[in-house]
């Protein structure tokens, strides 16, 4: 089997973030977004519906009252549309902008986003726009080995946050001194999503703010 390719990591410096204070990874996609509501918007308008019958995404969507939900090449290419030029419509997860504003305070915030290339301007438009202007990197496939270049790189505490376990694992496998936290912020989302006694699960921004903060500030 093939392996994935090595991905570029940038410095910190290059993102114009210090490396004198704790570093905090968070993703976007139902985690400071809620982006299945977004891209459900999105699917209405071209004439499909988001049905959230399981933890998925292409699985959830479907014709008009079809029985059916749509292929995967379809889905990809809707996909990649809404990236294009819809991303930037979804709405805040609630609680999370205040959180990430609290946790700034104390230690650096670093957006670690599986979003395509083509959506990269209008994802930081959009967190910008929210007051959550903080760097945002990309990257594809498993979330462990960017995060290990990155957390590599501070002598202090780091965090990472995602709804997805397989890139909470691969942080885990990675980079095993990060701290890692499950949030899943779409409430229909949450009876579907997997947990795992490794990845505390805190679906409350104020609850997992203070989670984080207490695991940054932890004496090494």
């Amino acid at each position: 089997m093939a392996q994935a390719p090595t991905p570029t990591v940038p410095t910190l410096a290059s993102l114009g973030l210090p490396a004198e204070r704790p570093l905090v990874l968070v993703d976007v996609d139902e985690v400071l977004g809620l982006f299945m509501q977004g891209f459900g918007d999105f699917l209405a308008g071209r004439g499909y519906e988001m049905r959230i019958e399981r933890f998925a995404l292409f699985q959830n969507v479907y014709p008009p009252g079809g029985s059916e939900h749509i292929d995967l090449e379809t889905g990809r290419r809707l996909f990649d549309e809404f990236f294009a030029g819809h991303c930037h419509e979804i709405e805040p997860a609630p609680g999370a902008i205040a959180a990430l504003n609290k946790l700034a305070k104390s230690a650096e915030i670093l957006i670690l986003s599986n979003a395509p290339a083509q959506g990269e301007r209008l994802r930081a438009q959009w967190l910008a726009r929210h007051g959550m202007a903080h760097p945002l990197v990309l990257n594809s496939g498993p979330k462990g080995p960017i995060a290990a270049g990155l957390v590599a790189q501070t002598p202090h505490r780091t965090a990472f946050v995602d709804d997805l376990l397989p890139n909470l694992d691969s942080v885990t496998e990675h980079s095993p001194g990060t701290a890692t936290f499950q949030h899943v912020a779409d409430l229909r989302l949450r009876p579907f999503a997997p947990r795992s006694d490794n990845h505390p699960r805190f679906d409350d921004w104020a609850d997992l703010g203070e989670a984080i903060e207490a695991a940054v500030r932890r004496a090494p």
